[in-house]
């Protein structure tokens, strides 16, 4: 989902709860990473893994300047011969420590081997946040949590676009320099509608 559907999604979007609670999580995970200067860690369930917020997580870390909101993706299959950014396992999860973020993105609550290594990196001093379904033991352990209940108006696919937007767009400064998520839409409309270079 691009900034210009994520624009869209917003607009449609006006006047439920939605808007602000991604935005105060998307807050809550820019704070975490930013102010102990890096270290998000993003891992699913062995059915789910997020992909798609990791790639957009990165895609935001560009677009606003902060590079901390760049996550390590922790996949349950990971193998030694994947590209370095697929081939991080779980064990990744008994090294964090204090001032790494993990978060924890879930349609269902994790097994208990997955709920025992996060319980195991919030112990060491990680902060954790959760995306999913608002109950259970990932919920009860986690310092931040956005609940996407079964059978809620938006699926877990679409808060995590809603998530990735905010957190970039939070990170953005209002003073000189930084450009609001407006001014970026504007900017590639004017791209998307300038003639070809070389055609009067």
């Amino acid at each position: 989902m691009d900034a210009v559907r994520v624009a869209l999604l917003r607009d449609v979007l006006a006047g439920t709860e939605w808007l602000g609670a991604t935005r105060r999580f998307a807050g809550a995970l820019r704070g975490s990473v930013v102010s102990h200067g890096g270290g998000l860690l993003l891992v699913g369930t062995p059915e789910y893994e997020p992909w798609h917020l990791a790639a957009h997580l990165v895609d935001e870390a560009a677009w606003s300047g902060t590079p901390e909101l760049a996550p390590t993706l922790v996949r349950h299959d990971a193998r030694p011969a994947d590209p370095p950014h697929l081939a991080v396992g779980l064990g990744r999860l008994a090294a964090a420590r204090r001032g790494e973020t993990l978060l924890v993105v879930a349609p269902r609550d994790p097994d208990p081997p997955l709920l025992e290594r996060v319980r195991d990196a919030r112990r060491a001093g990680a902060t954790v946040l959760a995306l999913g379904t608002g109950a259970g033991d990932l919920a009860a352990m986690a310092h931040e949590e956005l609940a996407v209940p079964q059978g809620a108006e938006l699926d877990l696919d679409t808060v995590q676009h809603l998530v990735s937007a905010a957190a970039g767009e939070n990170a953005l400064r209002p003073p000189r320099g930084r450009r609001r998520l407006r001014d970026r839409l504007s900017r590639l409309a004017d791209q998307l509608t300038a003639p070809p270079p070389g055609h009067w």
